[in-house]
This record gives structure tokens, sequence and C-alpha cells, in this order.
């Protein structure tokens, strides 16, 4: 009898837990009779070339990779095979519809279904490809933790664990110096990294993209922290964050198939905002960047990443086509990937987080 075959691939920004979940999956399927897992390198891109840019996945290539950051099968941001870019002649780019293509190659290599690894963007990719008649599952991954459908997202602890061991390593520097510190973190349009780290270290400010900030208020409240030059503060700014009547600190990205706005900076933004408001104090900044996404994901989302593996195959195993991995109430369950991309996952302002946070003394800015 011939094996059937799945193609696991993922996509987007790279994340901690990546590898987990694909040995997840690799594992279960070994319990079953008959079935062969292969991976497409760079996303959907690895079909797409000529040749084909697929590697089998068994016990052997997937040993401890559980432990590893990154993603054995790379990556990209750059390659949506719905508006796939294409060079012109006279070296301009545009973009094409490849999806049929896609489905066909896909069909072609003999793969009865597809498992998606990626964040809100690639789920969209999902969802049109399952629409066309693919079948397909999701698997929610990103540390900005931003899709809807699932409570958390596998690499968004290690991110805020990350963010967390660095803004501690801040304090002290910032006592000695009584200087004000602003780290920045990683988000884009939410802010749970930032709230997050903000309660773990203790933050006197935190700034996020769903609430707008007054510089005034934040001055406010950094002057509470000195008498006559002594004292120390931290603020912890999402890279999405942004002051009342005031723009997201972005750049339109000149990179290739790069579909979104370039963030980061705006820490920066906010250190000169603090001294024209009149903010005395010493200032220094600390943008986190990549770090975030980068090294060994903490047992919370290799465990979790490792159950989605699992649950992927088994939606597999029943043609539950669709839908998307998700942790729900303490569950591993699914939801429609429609359902998942439905909305935005933003920070409530108005949740128990939020006001927690307001009543041990954060400040919002507003």
């Amino acid at each position: 009898m011939a094996k059937r075959k799945v193609l696991v691939l993922t996509g987007g920004g790279d994340c901690p837990g990546l590898n987990a979940v694909i040995r997840g999956i690799v594992k279960r399927a070994k319990s079953e009779k008959n079935w062969e897992i292969i991976g497409s390198m760079e996303a959907f891109n690895g079909v797409l070339r000529d040749p084909v840019e697929i590697m089998e996945l068994n016990d052997k290539v997937t040993a401890g990779i559980h432990v590893k950051g990154g993603t054995i099968l790379k990556t990209t941001n750059k390659g949506n095979p719905l508006e796939f870019p294409v060079q012109q002649k006279d070296g301009s780019w545009s973009t094409i519809d490849r999806s049929k293509e896609l489905i066909d190659r896909i069909n072609s290599l003999g793969v009865d279904s597809v498992i998606s690894i990626g964040g809100d963007g690639s789920q969209r990719i999902s969802q049109r490809l399952y629409e066309q008649g693919l079948n397909i599952v999701g698997v929610p991954k990103t540390i900005d933790n931003d899709l809807s459908g699932t409570d958390f997202t596998f690499g968004f602890r290690t991110a805020v664990q990350i963010a967390t061991d660095s803004f501690d390593k801040l304090v002290s520097t910032a006592e000695s110096h009584h200087r004000v510190m602003i780290m920045e973190v990683m988000g884009r349009d939410a802010g749970w990294i930032a709230l997050h780290t903000a309660i773990a270290g203790g933050a006197e400010v935190c700034l996020i993209p769903e609430i707008p900030y007054d510089i005034n208020k934040v001055v406010e409240r950094l002057n509470q922290r000195y008498d006559r030059g002594k004292g120390f503060a931290h603020i912890v700014i999402a890279e999405g964050a942004r002051p009342i009547k005031g723009e997201v600190t972005a750049v339109e990205s000149e990179e290739v198939g790069y579909e979104h706005k370039r963030l980061g900076g705006v820490a920066y933004q906010l250190s000169e905002q603090l001294r024209a408001a009149g903010c005395e104090a010493d200032i220094r900044e600390t943008v986190l960047g990549h770090t975030q996404r980068g090294g060994t994901p903490i047992a919370f989302d290799r465990i979790l990443a490792t159950l989605f593996g699992v649950k992927a195959f088994e939606l597999v195993l029943e043609g539950e086509f669709g839908k998307m991995v998700s942790f729900k109430n303490n569950k591993v369950t699914s939801v429609s990937i429609e359902e998942a991309i439905s909305k935005y996952n933003y920070v409530n302002k108005n949740s128990f987080m939020v006001r927690a946070a307001r009543s041990i003394g954060i400040s919002f800015g507003d």
C-alpha cells in the first residue's frame, strides 16, 4: 500500500518552538501506518522552486530538534503564493497569483494534506488555499500572541522570558546611574509582550499600541520616582506604541515581497519626546529586536508546540481540514482558520490584566 503524504511548512517570522511542532508531527505520524511526512523549504517557496526543495522528515532528521530555536525547514515572509513577487524585464517588480500552480504542484508530489505552521499572515494564506480545495491544517505561531482563536501561541512565553531577563539586567545599571531606562520590545500592533514584561519586571511605565499615551502623563509618573535628582525608573514600550494624535514609528520596507512596514526605533522617539516634555533624568534606550525571536524555547513553549504538532496530525487523520490548532481554557482543541483570522488579538484595555497592572502602579501614559 502506497504511503500517504503530509507536507509540513513553516512560514512568516521564525519563532522558538517551530522545531518542536515539526518533531511532534513526525513522532505522532510514526504511530500510524503508511504515512510519510515531508517538508517544504522556506514556506511554500520550496514547492514553487525548480527543482522543488523538499526534505523527508523522519526520526533521524528531527531527533532532539525540540530544544533548538529557528526551524530546520527555514522560513520566509516574502513568498505569498497569492501575490508572488516577479521581476520584470525592466528590473521592476510586480506580483502574480501562483496559488493554482502551487496546488497543482502539491498534488503532483502525491501529497494528501498540508500542515502550515505560521502566524496571522500565514493563516490567511491557508484559508485562501483551503477555499481553493487544498486540504490544509493550521498551527498558530507568533511571538506577538496576536492571533485570535487561541489563548496563547507558542513562542510568546519565550519572548516574554527573554524580555524579562533583559529588563532585570537593566535594573541594576539604572539604579547605579539614576537613569530612566527605556526598553523596546516587539509585538507589532499588539502589546502582549510589553504588558507581560512590564508586570514581570516591575516597570513604572508600560506603553502599548492599544492605549495611545500622553507624554506629560509619562513624565509625571517618572518624576514620582525621583527626589532631587536621585532615583531611577523603567519604561517598557511596544514597537507599535504611539502618542495620542501621533503615528506609529515605522518605515516602508524596500525588501521585495515583504508586505509589512518595518517597525522599530520607537524607544529613541520616546526619549526625544521625554526630553522635550521636560524630563531632566538621564535617559538610555535598549532595543531588544530579534533577540526575542531566537534561541532555545522555554519548557512551556516546547510542550505547547509539541502538543500542537500532535493535534495537527490528528486533525489530518480525522479529515478536519480548514481548521487551526488552538489552546483554549487549558485545552488543546481546534477552531476554523476563518474564525482564527476574523479579528486581531489586541490587548483589551479594560481587561483584568491591565487593571491589575494599573493597581500596582504601572502607568500606561493615559
